[in-house]
């Protein structure tokens, strides 16, 4: 097992949505903790992005906001990105994909987490 940890922590952007047009903006910090003995270099992201319509983006790619970092034993790397959704609420999920010194690859799944405009949920 590599021992990565994921912990996430969602904002909602009140001064970057607009529910008139349909844009509700959302951010969202990752901090990816390496519980391992061994430093895993973070590859690329791959998320499943639904809104409250069931409307799902997949969005794969390089790294996290631009970096591909090596994060060493006992060490957290955090970093903050947004979405922006259709509707008020909506869930993010999906998986990093590591390398080991060995260049042996491996999936670290992100749970389902919640997007969601205060006030909209009872």
């Amino acid at each position: 097992m590599s021992g990565i940890q994921i912990k996430v922590i969602t904002q909602f952007l009140s001064d970057h949505s607009s529910s008139a047009d349909k844009q509700f903006a959302f951010a969202y910090t990752i901090a990816v903790t390496n519980n391992g003995t061994r430093p895993y270099q973070l590859l690329s992201r791959h998320w499943i992005i639904t809104d409250g319509n069931r409307q799902v983006q997949e969005v794969r790619g390089e790294g996290v906001v631009g970096q591909t970092p090596w994060i060493a034993p006992a060490a957290t790397f955090t970093y903050t990105s947004g979405a922006i959704l259709e509707t008020p609420v909506g869930t993010m999920e999906g998986s990093y994909t590591f390398k080991d010194e060995d260049d042996n690859t491996f999936d670290a799944l992100i749970p389902r987490f919640s997007l969601i405009q205060p006030g909209t949920l009872h």
